[in-house]
């Protein structure tokens, strides 16, 4: 045994252990990287279980057509826009002359309901003043109490501002031929809106028509900025079909389908066919993207976002219609610590998830589409708020 060798066995395991563990450090920091990233424990990555008795049965022999958007409010309470006229025939039966069944007929556009499932407050459709939409699409409420509702139909440049209970308010656009991403006036069939109450400003996810996030006063719907992806100027020229092999796209793809704010000042848009989150300042600055299931064809695996209640909003959960899960992300790197969900018809599965939120108590409600035509609750179970 050589000297060199009988120093190292003379060297305690602790000391040698904490030797190594500096040098481990040092390299680290000069590097400018943490050396052992925190992992989430079980418990703190939230999970749920479905409330197959949620929402409670509606009155009036009322049933929802297809659900566009659904909402939480400060109150708690959860809202609902759907598609009346979606219903068929034999699930509107009893609004025919004749009759063809007992059942059913379509409950009113815009629904409230509390965290047990009772309605609360329903009404919407043509009224004095404004034209409704043709078909109904996104809904949010601010923190003033006011519901935003935008439509997707081909007219439906618009988004529209009403009291909880059903008093129109203003709108942004009209139910008119779009103008194009670079108009200023009008919307192309926006998908969802978003509620920056510190500056009263309103997003919107302009959407299914135009190619960009638009920003207007929540009050006066002055018109404040707007931009594409990457923070480029929109572009409305024809985009190739989707191909995962090619490069990235520099323009967001039709439907710009979702905006999120987050309270440290970032914006979350959902690029759906592209498969991707585009992440932004409130100015328009490009910060990063992440891109899901990137082989997903069709309509694409970025729906929708809602972010998680805690202080810190620690997590993402991404809905994918296509692929009829929900992912739940890390939101500081996009990383995707879990799922749930899957194709189906039971209790817990989906049919085209189109849209999510969570209530300040981890709950998450999702609203289905095509033949869907469902909302659904999901408890927290984990101690991902605790």
């Amino acid at each position: 045994m050589t000297p060199m060798q009988n120093r190292a066995r003379s060297i305690p395991a602790a000391s040698f252990l904490k030797a190594v563990a500096a040098c481990l450090t040092a390299a680290a920091v000069l590097m400018g990287a943490p050396l052992f990233p925190r992992t989430a424990q079980a418990g703190e990555i939230p999970a749920f279980a479905v409330d197959a008795s949620w929402p409670k049965p509606l009155p009036n022999n009322w049933i929802l057509g297809q659900v566009g958007g659904i909402a939480t409010d400060a109150q708690g309470h959860i809202w609902v826009i759907h598609r009346p006229r979606s219903l068929t025939d034999d699930e509107k039966g009893a609004t025919l002359n004749p009759p063809r069944s007992k059942c059913c007929a379509p409950a009113p556009p815009v629904l409230e309901f509390d965290a047990d499932g009772n309605l609360l407050r329903s009404w919407g459709g043509p009224g004095e003043g404004y034209e409704w939409v043709g078909r109904e699409h996104g809904i949010e409420v601010d923190d003033k109490g006011f519901v935003w509702l935008t439509g997707n139909a081909d007219n439906d440049n618009v988004a529209m501002k009403f009291t909880g209970d059903g008093k129109f308010v203003m709108q942004i656009g009209k139910i008119a031929p779009s103008k194009g991403s670079g108009d200023t006036t009008q919307l192309g069939k926006p998908a969802e809106t978003a509620i920056d109450k510190e500056a009263n400003e309103i997003y919107i996810a302009d959407g299914y028509g135009n190619r960009r996030v638009i920003v207007f006063d929540a009050t006066t719907g002055a018109y404040k900025r707007h931009w594409g992806a990457y923070g480029n100027p929109p572009d409305d020229n024809k985009q190739p079909p989707y191909d995962p092999k090619a490069p990235a796209s520099q323009q967001f793809a039709n439907p710009v389908h979702c905006v999120k704010l987050s309270n440290d000042g970032l914006v979350y848009v959902c690029d759906r066919i592209n498969n991707r989150i585009q992440v932004f300042k409130k100015d328009g600055s490009f910060v990063k993207e992440w891109f899901f299931e990137k082989n997903t064809l069709g309509n694409g695996a970025v729906w929708d976002i809602a972010i998680w209640p805690d202080p810190k909003q620690t997590w993402l959960l991404s809905a994918d219609g296509e692929n009829n899960e929900v992912r739940i992300l890390r939101r500081d790197d996009g990383s995707v610590v879990g799922s749930f969900g899957r194709n189906g018809r039971n209790a817990g599965q989906f049919h085209w998830i189109h849209a999510m939120a969570i209530d300040a108590r981890g709950n998450v409600y999702t609203a289905e589409v095509d033949t869907g035509k469902r909302i659904q609750k999901f408890k927290l179970t984990s101690d991902a708020l605790r």
